[in-house]
């Protein structure tokens, strides 16, 4: 089996200001990344409603639907931005994210990529923010859980940024285990390590600034891997930010590609070890074009590793 690469061109419709971060030229650097990769493509469908409405209330849904503009941009937050075909993206995503989650546990893949923008982890229950406006992942293990049955699926997320929006959706949910290292004090100042869930199904790793791979990969050893490793899932989702590279603009750690094809390489042993090595990964952040795409290349090709060995 191969690893799958989901993805699609109304990605590239959510437009955003000029001079904005989370720009469309964030997917031609990835695509451009993975062009000569031996990945399966797939297209990202959009999401069924109601595997959204798991995560997402219809208010919510219906409020940002009315909110989209014509023309231009609407503010939802004075980060979030909305083009007219910021929703389709948006819905793409979550579906892409779904998709991957159904061709893994089928036994169509192995493990699969989905390349998509907007993100995902920033947005809670009902409120859009951090350029996020549906949470992916999020929705990928709830569908993991209701539609094929599963009893355990772990969440982790080495986006610079804790995922406050994964962490709101699935807190209360003991049958998910979310983990997210990143950088603090950081926007958007939530992921504190006395956050820790209903059932202790929380793990977050705050990060100081300036931190480097080896202090990264010895916290990730002693906080996150023993943790998912105890916790013994199903189905591993990862969510791939890639701002915590030392070139990015937005954040101050210190990793470079090697350290995401680390932690990895360390989600896949671990998935092999624990769940047929089912992962499933979702594109979340990194805003500078040239180290994203060194380090999407990086992180897929130990995928695709572990796909075909």
């Amino acid at each position: 089996m191969k690893t799958v690469l989901i993805t699609h061109e109304d990605c590239l419709d959510h437009v955003t200001p000029p001079g904005h971060p989370e720009q469309v030229a964030r997917m031609d650097a990835v695509w451009r990344a993975l062009d000569g990769l031996d990945l399966t493509r797939v297209t990202a469908p959009m999401a069924a409603r109601d595997d959204v409405l798991r995560c997402h209330p219809v208010d919510y849904l219906d409020a940002l639907e009315k909110a989209a503009p014509e023309e231009g941009w609407v503010s939802l937050d004075a980060d979030t931005h909305m083009s007219r075909g910021s929703l389709a993206a948006a819905w793409r995503g979550a579906g892409g994210a779904v998709r991957a989650v159904d061709m893994v546990l089928g036994g169509e893949a192995r493990n699969a990529f989905v390349a998509m923008r907007p993100p995902g982890h920033h947005a809670e229950t009902a409120t859009a923010m951090g350029f996020c406006f549906l949470g992916n992942v999020a929705i990928a293990a709830k569908h993991a859980l209701e539609h094929h049955g599963l009893s355990r699926v772990a969440i982790v997320d080495f986006d610079v940024h804790h995922g406050n929006g994964t962490q709101d959706l699935v807190e209360s949910d003991p049958r998910i285990l979310f983990c997210s290292t990143h950088q603090s004090p950081l926007y958007p100042g939530t992921g504190a390590a006395s956050e820790t869930g209903v059932a202790d199904n929380v793990v977050n790793v705050p990060l100081p600034e300036g931190t480097k791979g080896a202090a990264f990969r010895a916290e990730v050893e002693a906080k996150v891997l023993t943790r998912v490793a105890d916790f013994a899932p199903e189905l591993i989702l990862i969510s791939a930010g890639f701002d915590a590279h030392a070139d990015d603009p937005l954040a101050g750690l210190s990793l470079v590609e090697g350290d995401f094809a680390w932690i990895t390489e360390a989600l896949c042993d671990l998935a092999a070890d624990l769940c047929h090595g089912r992962v499933v990964s979702c594109l979340e952040g990194g805003y500078d074009l040239e180290a994203l795409g060194r380090s999407a290349a990086a992180h897929v090709t130990v995928l695709m590793e572990h796909a075909n060995g």
